[in-house]
């Protein structure tokens, strides 16, 4: 079951609070179903409005729309990506596929925050991956290569430039891409959710149980009542292999992330000369640390397997620990209780650091898996996968359509007993890092 609506997200309770929230009160039928409103849901409802603006469409989430993994993650619309799985892009027409995806997916997104004029914090402010072990200053010379011969700008630096930069001499080498942005995305998501159009009904807190096709509709039951559709869009990421969609292909993590309090003045004038910066691990399970337009600082250093999708109170306290231990690292002169809100979140991964885009049926389509890219890309597959399913093509589709497929994974148990000896490997090697 998964939980509803737990307030303990710095990004989300920053928030005002909606009113006019629906949760299902009868049975119904409708053109469109799409299940899941966080970043590729809110976008395919968008674009199906406008394809069939005289159609119903319903949109369900199982809890307050954006305020799952899209309102809890760390805010990097991300240009490319070191660690974005567990296996490396070695071929370069492979990894040039990907950062087109990535490319478009920030075309989307600043298509939407343009048209809108949405406030969600944006700062071109680009990305660093670095580490406070010398030696992996090879990882990034090797990555830097296959940066160039995609023309992307960036720059190896080291512990000098890096504790002007950001303050902290924790690291002793990075690599600065200039295309990376920081936002806020709780502030994103909840834009989106204000303007949806008139002809979608939103329906939160309206958790599908199960859904079959049956006599060439779709049929979702929810708690008391259902729901019947000429066409379904599964836009539920983490929660894909739950429902059923390519469960041999995607597996859901849960990630844990803590918010600091604003920093005082001498606090932020620690920080470098770079007044809102993010960093990547070069080693996975590393640390993800960033600075706020309003003078916070998050940390993200714990990924697990959790078969109820978020944690108590007492787990995230102790993960809270961690948090305090990665931030003491860094930033040994900060007061210890800094910290304000943990949260935890869920992420999709696939075995090959590849999405899913699919027709899984006729009048049957998903669309997640984003491995911890989910602002760009989850706005740009809900955007094509409603084109998608509307029998229509784009050159977005196209490109989408030639990226590698994720690959397939093992049965349970072998599939958990394998991903967790995996991330004991990574957080053993990344112990340093966290």
């Amino acid at each position: 079951m998964i939980e509803m609506n737990d307030q303990t997200c710095g990004w989300i309770k920053s928030l005002p609070s909606r009113t006019n929230i629906q949760t299902i009160s009868k049975n119904q039928n409708c053109d469109w179903i799409i299940i899941g409103a966080g970043y590729t849901g809110l976008s395919a409802a968008r674009k199906i409005s406008e394809l069939h603006s005289d159609s119903k469409i319903v949109l369900i989430d199982a809890k307050l729309a954006g305020e799952g993994a899209s309102g809890r993650n760390s805010g990097y619309l991300v240009d490319t990506t070191l660690n974005d799985g567990f296996t490396s892009n070695k071929d370069l027409r492979a990894y040039k596929k990907k950062a087109s995806i990535y490319n478009e997916g920030i075309k989307a997104v600043r298509k939407f925050v343009k048209e809108y004029q949405t406030n969600c914090d944006w700062n071109e402010c680009g990305k660093y991956f670095a580490s406070s072990q010398i030696e992996d200053v090879k990882i990034l010379e090797k990555f830097s290569k296959t940066l160039k011969g995609l023309n992307l700008a960036h720059e190896i630096i080291f512990e000098k430039d890096l504790k002007r930069r950001l303050g902290t001499s924790f690291y002793k080498a990075g690599l600065y891409t200039k295309g990376g942005i920081l936002l806020n995305p709780a502030k994103l998501v909840r834009a989106m959710v204000e303007v949806l159009p008139n002809n979608v009904q939103l329906l939160e807190n309206t958790q599908l149980i199960k859904w079959k096709k049956n006599n060439g509709q779709i049929e979702c039951i929810f708690k008391d009542y259902k729901i019947v559709s000429k066409k379904i869009i599964f836009c539920t990421n983490g929660f894909l292999s739950s429902l059923g969609i390519k469960k041999n292909y995607n597996f859901p993590l849960v990630l844990t992330a803590s918010m600091t309090k604003p920093l005082n003045d001498e606090q932020y004038k620690g920080l470098g000369e770079a007044k809102e910066w993010g960093v990547l691990p070069v080693r996975p399970m590393g640390a993800t640390i960033r600075t706020t337009h309003d003078r916070r600082i998050l940390i993200r250093n714990t990924a697990e397997v959790n078969k109820n999708f978020s944690l108590d109170h007492n787990v995230l306290n102790k993960r809270k620990k961690l948090h305090e231990l990665g931030i003491k690292k860094r930033f040994p002169n900060l007061p210890i209780n800094i910290i304000e809100t943990t949260w935890s979140g869920v992420v999709c991964r696939s075995r090959n650091s590849s999405q899913l885009f699919e027709k899984i049926d006729e009048d049957i389509f998903a669309a997640g898996c984003y491995n911890g890219s989910g602002i760009g890309v989850g706005t740009l597959f809900g955007e094509q996968i409603a084109i998608k399913a509307s029998n229509e093509n784009s050159t977005e589709i196209n490109l989408i359509e030639e990226r590698i497929k994720p690959t397939w994974l093992p049965p349970q148990p072998f599939l958990d007993i394998g991903i967790k000896t995996r991330l004991l490997y990574e957080r053993i090697r990344a112990n340093v890092e966290t």
